[in-house]
């Protein structure tokens, strides 16, 4: 493609990627608050679900709504990309794109899993794998630990109850929680999808923020923050994720401070220059700055001169 070709159709798709980026940011912060989860420990947390089981698969559904959009634009900067060098693996893209894909499906099936083991707990069905000797082990160690007063502040007893027994009762609900989510029959699957389409996804991120920052499509920094947003993805840390696509599309829409980079208009790529070239650029600018040092005009030259010449020779008398 001619870098004409290149412009024409990065401008058609510039519009639809800068709303893919905002829309995917929206629907990953909207998905804790769609589905009105909360609690302190496994057990609350899954009695929580169970009460929103509805609202926990549409949060599921949200999740991998967003992990498209997202894919959406980064297909657009690989395109970007491979059509700036031909040392881009062009197999890297459906490769990336499975990989969103399986993260997609596994946010499904967790959320799936996550409601099969609420309705296990609450029903009773699921057992702790501690026994009740080793709750009050650990709440005595504890205690020991943090002071006398740690147990009732932590772990709220209940009328008539001492907090040693809030302690060991919490201890074992939550284990039976824990239990209950490890017996839910998509958890296995679910997981395993995680691993592979999260591996997959940072791997994307990776060479995409890579090979932007080569081509002059991204600066070192946003280029860089693109390398490591995917591992934030799998730290579970979402914050850097939603910057990046944030900035993308500002950067699609050319709203961002300073203007799209150069190699954005070209069509080509144009490579940011390395700090030892930016260095002898500066000495060469500083150097032409200057000019030749010379020492004073004679008016040979053209110039007015100081009216000094070459010394007299004097004739001799005879």
């Amino acid at each position: 493609m001619t870098g004409t070709q290149v412009r024409e159709r990065e401008a058609r798709w510039r519009i639809p990627v800068a709303i893919a980026s905002f829309l995917g940011v929206l629907l990953l912060v909207a998905t804790n608050p769609v589905s009105g989860v909360s609690g302190d420990g496994e057990a609350a947390i899954l009695r929580s679900i169970d009460a929103h089981n509805g609202s926990v698969l549409i949060s599921g559904l949200i999740q991998a709504a967003a992990l498209a959009l997202f894919a959406l634009v980064l297909a657009y900067f690989f395109k970007a990309v491979e059509a700036r060098s031909e040392r881009v693996l062009p197999w890297v893209l459906p490769l990336a794109l499975a990989a969103f894909a399986v993260l997609a499906g596994s946010a499904v099936l967790t959320s799936i899993a996550n409601n099969e083991g609420a309705d296990s707990f609450v029903a009773g069905e699921a057992e702790p794998g501690l026994t009740a000797k080793e709750a009050k082990e650990e709440c005595l160690s504890e205690r020991r630990d943090e002071g006398g007063g740690f147990l009732g502040d932590e772990y709220e007893p209940q009328q008539g109850e001492t907090p040693l027994a809030a302690c060991e009762r919490r201890k074992l609900d939550d284990d039976a929680a824990s239990e209950a989510l490890k017996e839910a029959s998509l958890r296995p699957v679910s997981s395993i999808l995680g691993v592979i389409g999260g591996l997959g996804v940072a791997a994307s991120f990776f060479y995409v923020g890579l090979w932007s920052m080569r081509t002059g499509l991204l600066s070192r920094l946003w280029g860089s923050i693109g390398m490591v947003a995917g591992i934030t993805i799998l730290l579970g840390i979402p914050f850097v994720v939603l910057v990046w696509f944030i900035y993308t599309g500002l950067l699609a829409l050319g709203a961002v401070p300073g203007g799209r980079p150069p190699a954005w208009e070209a069509g080509v790529a144009v490579p940011w220059p390395t700090p030892g070239e930016k260095a002898a650029a500066e000495l060469q600018g500083e150097g032409e700055d200057e000019g030749p040092v010379s020492g004073p005009s004679d008016g040979s030259d053209g110039s007015p001169g100081t009216g000094e010449g070459p010394p007299r020779k004097r004739k001799q008398r005879d």
